[in-house]
């Protein structure tokens, strides 16, 4: 099974973000990538490779869901399993993120 992401800075479509069965990818968006203009989405995805992988949600997109109390509620209310990172990432980092990253499901 493999669910993508679109992963956006702003408004700019800047990567992807797939899980697959043997773990997470994060892959540049050709144009973006070869946009010298415009800067990498965290200084963990530098541009100096278009596509990382990791056996595990990488930290950068880890570190965009809610902690503690916060997680649990949206848990609960959504009805997600507290260690299911991605299945939080996926339903609250569309529209409720601090920074100006955001991960938006591909709509077919």
């Amino acid at each position: 099974m493999v669910d993508k992401f679109l992963v956006f800075i702003n408004d700019d479509l800047a990567g992807y973000l797939t899980k697959a069965d043997n773990g997470f990818i994060f892959r540049y968006d050709d144009v973006y990538y070869q946009d010298q203009r415009k800067k990498p989405i965290s200084v963990t995805f530098p541009k100096t490779q278009q596509e990382y992988k990791s056996s595990y949600l990488f930290p950068f997109f880890f570190n965009m869901l809610s902690e503690g109390t916060n997680r649990r509620l949206q848990c609960r209310q959504l009805q997600i399993d507290e260690n299911d990172y991605f299945g939080l990432l996926q339903a609250t980092c569309n529209n409720e993120t601090i920074g100006a990253v955001t991960v938006r499901p591909i709509k077919n």
